[in-house]
């Protein structure tokens, strides 16, 4: 155990180390430092381990390895017990994103998050001392391993930690939703891939919504639709085009013809997003108290994730957007990193790890009823309990 004034010991997990990776941008921070509220801070961690699943020709580990001093170890055991018999690390991070990796036929990446997770699991209780974990994006790409990695975390008594950095990152205008608010409606837009940039936009819409009044309560149902089945729902009223209008005006990103000469484009009333967005995607939320989210994934409409909720009482909806300063610094992992500081230091999580594990099982359970055609699929598993004034949830 270190002193009170030694820098904690820290372990990598990973399954691949190369440029703009995420484990570069998270490690990075470990290592050099970040900026952070006006200055440069230098964690007061040491990473003193390291495995990697995958090394081809362009790794970065080895030359971090050498130029920072940490050691490179064969199994996930044996880089937490640093060649010992016993853990003797302060904190584990797990990074479990690129690298040659099969998909299902849901077209999720089968990232081994699970598989290091239990293998790290092991090791402490087969030691008898555990230690912080933090595992990026999501736990897993299936809900009953997710909440497995829950279950073995409370029951082993350590901190666990996941999840996207679009929580954490800085918001333009910065606004929160106060705790305990009635909301109405909210509705997220995003961009990217599916089971990558979706899972970043859904974890930023729960962010939002689990500060209503009751705190989180878990999903009923889910249905995820394509293409026009997408605008066809917003006519019907299923998801609100006022909101969408709202989120979009958040937008920094100019699209179609303001991409030529710099104009803004009122996409919703002028119809153009239907246009620009050729292939949307409508991720449909119906939560247990009643309160239904929509994520919209807007590829060709808008280069940013923004959002927009309706509150009781208030006019005009609140809407911002999540803010992703550009590569190579993408500075949003240095915001996520700093809260993995945080646990590390304190031994508590900054935010509940249910959070995460909700939007794993609303992921999966949207790409599901994407192949099973586009149905709505009730989602009793999806009990996940919460409340955002506490570090710690209930999984019910």
């Amino acid at each position: 155990m270190p002193t009170s004034d030694a820098p904690r010991r820290v372990a990598i997990v990973t399954t691949v180390w190369r440029y703009l990776s995420h484990a570069q941008h998270m490690g990075d921070r470990f290592l050099i430092g970040y900026p952070h509220e006006g200055r440069w801070h230098r964690p007061p961690l040491q990473v003193v381990s390291l495995f990697a699943d995958q090394r081809g020709a362009d790794d970065q580990s080895e030359a971090r390895a050498r130029e920072f001093g940490f050691r490179i170890y064969p199994t996930i055991a044996e880089a937490l017990r640093c060649g010992s018999d016993r853990v003797a690390v302060d904190g584990v991070v797990v990074i479990g994103e690129h690298g040659d990796y099969p998909r299902n036929g849901k077209g999720q990446i089968l990232y081994p998050r699970f598989e290091f997770f239990q293998q790290i699991a092991a090791v402490f209780e087969r030691d008898g001392r555990s230690a912080p974990v933090f595992n990026d994006k999501h736990l897993s790409w299936s809900f009953e391993k997710a909440r497995t990695m829950v279950e073995t975390a409370r029951r082993l008594g350590f901190p666990l930690m996941a999840g996207s950095s679009l929580p954490v990152t800085w918001r333009l205008p910065p606004v929160e939703i106060p705790l305990g608010a009635e909301i109405e409606d909210a509705l997220m837009v995003g961009v990217g891939s599916s089971d990558a940039m979706d899972f970043h936009a859904l974890e930023a819409l729960q962010c939002l919504v689990e500060r209503r009044r009751g705190g989180e309560t878990g999903v009923r149902a889910v249905q995820m639709l394509t293409g026009a089945e997408v605008w066809a729902a917003g006519d019907a009223g299923r998801w609100s085009w006022n909101l969408l209008a709202s989120a979009l005006s958040r937008s920094d990103s100019r699209v179609g013809e303001g991409e030529k000469d710099g104009r803004p484009v009122e996409l919703v009333q002028s119809r153009e997003v239907r246009r620009l967005a050729a292939e949307p995607a409508a991720y449909l939320i119906e939560y247990r108290d009643g309160l239904r989210a929509t994520l919209l994934m807007l590829n060709g409409a808008t280069r940013d994730f923004t959002a927009a909720v309706r509150l009781r009482g208030r006019k005009e909806p609140l809407s911002t957007q999540f803010l992703l300063p550009p590569t190579p610094n993408v500075t949003y992992s240095a915001r996520l990193m700093q809260g993995v500081e945080e646990m590390i230091l304190t031994g508590r999580a900054p935010y509940p790890v249910e959070r995460t594990l909700l939007v794993c099982g609303i992921l999966e359970r949207c790409l599901t009823s994407r192949v099973e055609g586009n149905q709505r699929l009730k989602t009793p598993e999806l009990d996940v309990r919460y409340s955002r004034r506490t570090t710690r949830g209930k999984v019910a």
